[in-house]
């Protein structure tokens, strides 16, 4: 092994190697930081073995990233039309600085989250801000310019940022269809390998089957392809633009299939387990009532100063002061007097109400006390991604047009209701009592 490559062992990919450069990133603070944000909030609440976090995770991304790029910039893998569209894929001094940016722009993509992850991020940072902004602020502030300036070759900033954020969260940079198609290398919606890493090890950490897939055979597939004509986006039904795109080989498709398959399970299974998710409410609301102005800081510094371990300490800190309000928020979480779930949904009530937790909801409250229930309510948008395929016979169609698996991909949708744990037997039976008329009734009110 050569001196100025570093070995990583990881649970995941076996070794994760990188460079002495590389290596400042990783001994930068805003990385450091990494080590002490839970990959899946308060899930070891629930899964006790969910205890990695962001720092593995972020190493994971940078290794399967530069996997796909060597893949889809392999001379053997780049056809005559995309060379042309994308000429930097021939320029060999550019396809060195970008495969630096690459690994670096996904060793960098989540420097930007708040402690324990996703939890509550909307509720806890002023409008217009979440953690891609961050990240943003992150990697333009003076420590980090210290560091892309000190590599070599030296890296420019914004070219990072359009990587590690993508072109949706990134409104004021215009991307070539080069930088496009590496920002969806990390964080796409079909192939980013963000999801392939979150899948396969919060499956590993969690202990269930649910995330795993052939992510071997769905890397060494992978190709840049021009999107047939009939090409829709799956979420909007939108017709999509062609520029190139990652899309994969026919002998890859079951693997996407998989992969898109696993995201479901895992959401379905794990991310949003209703205690997991009454965990993250309770969160939300002892950190609204702790936080000064109940918000997370935006800048760099005070971003900085928050990880996990000062939130932990807190809440053990609150949790034995005996009193109403924050304490007894704090001891929801450490003392484990979460609120348990009374309604979930359910195909019939849907049916017969589309708006069935919400009528739940507020009879709930009505009956009990706003301070004795919560909902939760998420609905997936759209179902199985378009995208291209190269067919054997150099043919470039529709993923939809091939898989049925695709397009009957289930959508992603819980509602739950939840009560304070010395009401959950009467609100059961009270609801067991009510349910088809409090739905029923409030169908007929809006009719």
């Amino acid at each position: 092994m050569a001196k100025n490559i570093h070995e990583i062992r990881d649970p995941i990919h076996v070794f994760i190697r990188m460079s002495t450069e590389e290596r400042k990133i990783v001994d930068s603070a805003p990385f450091q930081r990494l080590r002490h944000i839970h990959q899946l909030a308060l899930t070891y609440l629930t899964y006790p073995g969910a205890t990695h976090k962001r720092f593995e995770h972020s190493l994971g991304v940078m290794e399967l990233a530069s996997r796909v790029f060597d893949v889809v910039t392999h001379p053997d893998a780049v056809t005559d039309e995309i060379r042309e569209l994308v000429p930097e894929i021939t320029n060999p001094d550019k396809l060195k600085y970008w495969r630096c940016v690459i690994r670096v722009a996904a060793l960098c993509h989540d420097l930007g989250h708040l402690p324990f992850s996703h939890a509550a991020e909307s509720a806890l940072l002023p409008p217009g801000w979440d953690h891609e902004r961050l990240t943003v602020e992150i990697i333009k502030s003076p420590e980090m310019q210290g560091v892309w300036d000190s590599l070599t070759p030296p890296l420019r900033p914004d070219d990072i940022i359009k990587l590690a954020v993508g072109p949706k969260k990134v409104k004021d940079l215009r991307f070539s269809d080069w930088e496009a198609i590496l920002a969806e290398i990390i964080v796409g919606d079909a192939f980013g390998v963000d999801r392939i890493d979150y899948l396969l090890r919060d499956s590993y950490h969690a202990g269930v089957a649910y995330g795993r897939f052939d992510h071997y055979r769905l890397i060494d597939t992978l190709r840049i392809l021009h999107p047939p004509a009939n090409a829709k986006d799956g979420k909007k039904g939108d017709q999509v633009s062609r520029e190139p795109v990652l899309g994969v080989e026919e002998g890859g498709l079951h693997s996407a299939e998989a992969l898109l398959l696993a995201r479901y399970f895992m959401y379905s299974q794990v991310y949003f387990h209703p205690v997991r998710r009454i965990y993250d409410i309770h969160l939300k609301d002892f950190l609204e009532a702790w936080l000064p102005g109940g918000k997370f800081p935006i800048d760099v510094p005070g971003h900085l100063s928050y990880t996990d371990n000062e939130v932990t300490a807190a809440l053990r800190q609150v949790a034995v002061a005996a009193s109403d309000g924050p304490p007894e928020l704090a001891r929801r979480i450490i003392c484990r007097e979460h609120f348990k779930a009374v309604y979930q949904r359910n195909p019939e009530d849907v049916e017969l109400n589309p708006d069935a937790v919400n009528c739940i909801y507020g009879a709930a409250v009505a009956q009990f006390g706003s301070e004795n229930v919560r909902m939760d309510s998420y609905t997936q948008r759209g179902g199985g991604p378009d995208f291209p395929v190269l067919t054997p016979d150099r043919r470039v169609v529709s993923s939809l047009s091939l898989s049925q698996t695709l397009k009957s991909l289930p959508v992603v949708a819980v509602d739950y209701v939840f009560v304070r744990p010395s009401l959950r037997d009467g609100a059961a039976k009270w609801l067991e009592q009510n349910r088809s008329s409090i739905i029923s009734e409030a169908k007929e009110s809006e009719s």
